[in-house]
């Protein structure tokens, strides 16, 4: 089994990711967490590049190929995550929007078995994300390289509505796909959480975020639903 790097989501740190960790590691992966800290985040807010997210995946991914002596990893991208990867693997340099030059380090797509996509809005209609999705998308659509193993997991868990209890689901859903009465994780719509070619899954009852209550993604119950994809 090939060793495994997990990409945490916007404005999360590797602690939330620390049962996801330990789990893949109980069932055979070696596996580390981006060491990243909330306020990681902090300069790339309000659409500012995410060259400083890049960089230490970069790190990480390097660090870990030279640990287990392995030419290739498993990547992991929770939601942010996910379309971050996306750019990591890209050969085309990633230069964000007001930079002048680009020192993001990109063309990693040889280093990657597979990507798992966990709950990642692939699509958004809100305007500070939408520069860099519009990047990923235009440039690499759908599972675009062929050599990549792309699993992309969804859930289904909450319908958006307009009323008290679904509201925050509708509005996330509306603010990413342009639709709100749909199903998703409660934070992402299923539409967006998938890309043409890839093995697309839909997983019941899984709230998005390592924080939630309940059962997310990454938790026991469900892991394995998408960990045997990997490699």
């Amino acid at each position: 089994m090939l060793p495994t790097v997990i990409l945490p989501g916007y404005l999360e740190g590797a602690i939330a990711y620390r049962q996801l960790q330990q789990s893949l590691i109980q069932i055979g992966f070696p596996t580390v967490t981006v060491p990243l800290r909330s306020r990681d985040w902090f300069a790339t807010l309000g659409g500012r590049p995410i060259t400083p997210i890049l960089i230490k995946l970069d790190r990480t991914v390097k660090q870990v190929l030279q640990q287990y002596n392995a030419a290739q990893i498993n990547l992991i991208g929770h939601s942010a995550g996910g379309w971050i990867s996306r750019i990591y693997l890209g050969e085309k340099p990633y230069l964000g929007r007001g930079e002048i030059a680009s020192v993001a380090p990109c063309h990693a797509h040889n280093y990657v078995a597979t990507l798992a996509t966990l709950g990642t809005p692939h699509i958004s209609q809100e305007r500070w994300t939408r520069w860099n999705l519009d990047f990923v998308n235009n440039n690499y659509p759908g599972a675009f390289y062929r050599d990549i193993n792309y699993v992309c997991v969804a859930g289904k868990t909450i319908f958006g509505q307009r009323r008290r209890g679904s509201w925050l689901a509708y509005s996330s859903y509306k603010l990413t796909c342009g639709q709100g009465d749909c199903w998703g994780d409660g934070i992402t719509p299923i539409t967006a959480a998938h890309l043409e070619g890839a093995k697309n899954l839909v997983i019941e009852g899984v709230k998005h975020s390592p924080r939630a209550a309940g059962i997310w993604y990454g938790s026991p119950e469900v892991l394995l639903s998408w960990a045997t994809y990997l490699a």
